[in-house]
C-alpha cells in the first residue's frame, strides 16, 4: 500500500510539473510574439528563428519568411548568417589548444604568422590579447565609416607590420573591439595546425557537438557563388535583398575570412553544451568554460572574455555574443546561473537583437524560470 501511495504521489508530481511547463511554454511563446517579433520584424520583411533553452528543454519559435520571393518559411533547421558569432567558435578552438599545451595565450601571433615583424608593435600582440579584444589592433575595416576596398593576404600582412597602436591602446592596456584581430587569430591557428580554419573548427568544435548545419563556406567573398543549401535570403535594413542565400561579406580577400552559418537548432545545442547541460567530451567542455571567463573589465557592468561578453545588469550574469552585418543579425545569450539560453537569428541587417534580449527577453525568461513560492 505504501509503494502504491509513493507511485501515485510521483505521478501527481509529474502531472503538476507537466502542466507548469505547458503554462511556461505558452507564456514564453507569448513573450516572443508580443515583444521580440514587433521589435525585429516591424515591417514584415524577412524572418526570425528563436530558440529558448530553459528547464532542461529547448523551445523553438519561427516567424516570417526565410525568402520572401520563394515564400520559404523559417524553420529551426534553416541556416542563417551568424556574423560575429563565429568568433566564439574560434575562441573555443584557442582555449582548447591552450589547455592541451599546443600553444599559449601569451604566445605572440608573430610566432606563427612569421611574416610579421618581431620587434615592431604587431610583434608584441599575443593570441590571448587578440581573443579578448585587448590587442589595441584597429584597422579601417573594423568600424564605420567603412572603406571601399579590403586586403589581400599580402596587403593585410604589410598593413599589420605598419600598424602602430593609438596612445593609451598598447597591447593589453585597453579594450578595442576588432575584426582584424580575429582574422589574424585565424591565420595563427591555421599556421599552427596546418589546416584551414573551417576544417579546424569542424574537427574540434562543431563535429564533436554534432552541429551538422553549422558551416564556414569556402566561397568567393561578396560573390557570385552558388547559393548555400538551406540558407536564408538576407535583407538590408530597408528590406531590399542583399546577395544570394549564403552570401558572405568580408574586407579580407583570402579563404576562410567570411561568416559562418548555423541554424537555431544547432545553436540551441551549442548553448546547452556551453551551459553544461549535455554530455560533451571533457576537454571540449573545459575549453568552453574557459572561453567564458572574463579577462578584462570594460566597465562596471561589462567584462570581456574570449569573444564572449560578460554582463551584469542587476540580475544574474549574462554571457553573450551579438553579431550583425548589413543583411543578418544574430544573438547568442547564456545565463549560466539559471541554465538559460537564448538564440535569435534574423535575416535582416542592423536589427540589434542584443538590445532587447538583454533588457527585456532574458530578464523575463529568468522570472518565468523561477520556482513557485
Amino acid at each position: 500500500m505504501r509503494i502504491a501511495n509513493l507511485i501515485a504521489a510521483a505521478v501527481l508530481a509529474a502531472s503538476f510539473a507537466s502542466r507548469a511547463s505547458a503554462v511556461n511554454d505558452t507564456e514564453i511563446e507569448r513573450l516572443i510574439a508580443q515583444k521580440l517579433v514587433p521589435a525585429l520584424l516591424d515591417d514584415g520583411i524577412g524572418g526570425m528563428a528563436v530558440a529558448v533553452r530553459t528547464g532542461g528543454r529547448t523551445l523553438f519559435f519561427n516567424h516570417g519568411l526565410a525568402d520572401m520571393a520563394a515564400k520559404r518559411p523559417v524553420t529551426p533547421d534553416i541556416r542563417f548568417n551568424i556574423a560575429s558569432g563565429r568568433k566564439v567558435f574560434e575562441a573555443i578552438v584557442l582555449a582548447q589548444a591552450v589547455q592541451r599545451g599546443e600553444l599559449r595565450f601569451d604566445d605572440p601571433a608573430a610566432k606563427y604568422v612569421t611574416e610579421l615583424a618581431d620587434g615592431d608593435a604587431i610583434g608584441k600582440v599575443t593570441l590571448g590579447q587578440i581573443a579578448s579584444h585587448t590587442s589595441g589592433l584597429l584597422l579601417p575595416t573594423d568600424h564605420p565609416p567603412w572603406p571601399d576596398h579590403g586586403y589581400t593576404l599580402s596587403e593585410f600582412i604589410r598593413t599589420l607590420n605598419e600598424w602602430t597602436p593609438r596612445p593609451g591602446h598598447a597591447p593589453g592596456e585597453a579594450h578595442e573591439y576588432t575584426h582584424a584581430g580575429y582574422v589574424l587569430l585565424q591565420l595563427a591557428l591555421e599556421r599552427r595546425f596546418g589546416m584551414p580554419i573551417g576544417k579546424l573548427i569542424g574537427e574540434r568544435v562543431t563535429g564533436p557537438l554534432g552541429l551538422k548545419d553549422t558551416v564556414l563556406p569556402d566561397h568567393p567573398l561578396d560573390g557570385e557563388h552558388a547559393p548555400l543549401s538551406n540558407a536564408v535570403q538576407g535583407y538590408g535594413e530597408d528590406g531590399a535583398p542583399i546577395g544570394a542565400p549564403g552570401n558572405q561579406q568580408s574586407y579580407y580577400e583570402f579563404p576562410g575570412t567570411g561568416q559562418m552559418f548555423s541554424s537555431a537548432r544547432d545553436l540551441a545545442t551549442f548553448a546547452a553544451a556551453n551551459l553544461g547541460e549535455i554530455a560533451v567530451e571533457p576537454g571540449l567542455a573545459a575549453a568552453m568554460q574557459l572561453a567564458q571567463q572574463p579577462v578584462f573589465h570594460i566597465s562596471p557592468s561589462s567584462r570581456q572574455a574570449l569573444a564572449w561578453e560578460v554582463n551584469a545588469f542587476g540580475g544574474p550574469i549574462i554571457v553573450d555574443k551579438p553579431g550583425g552585418i548589413d543583411n543578418a543579425s544574430s544573438y547568442l545569450g547564456l545565463v549560466p546561473a539559471r541554465k538559460l539560453g537564448l538564440v535569435i537569428l534574423v535575416n535582416r541587417g542592423d536589427r540589434n537583437p542584443h538590445e532587447i534580449a538583454r533588457t527585456l527577453i532574458l530578464p523575463a525568461l529568468e522570472r518565468l524560470g523561477e520556482p513557485a513560492r
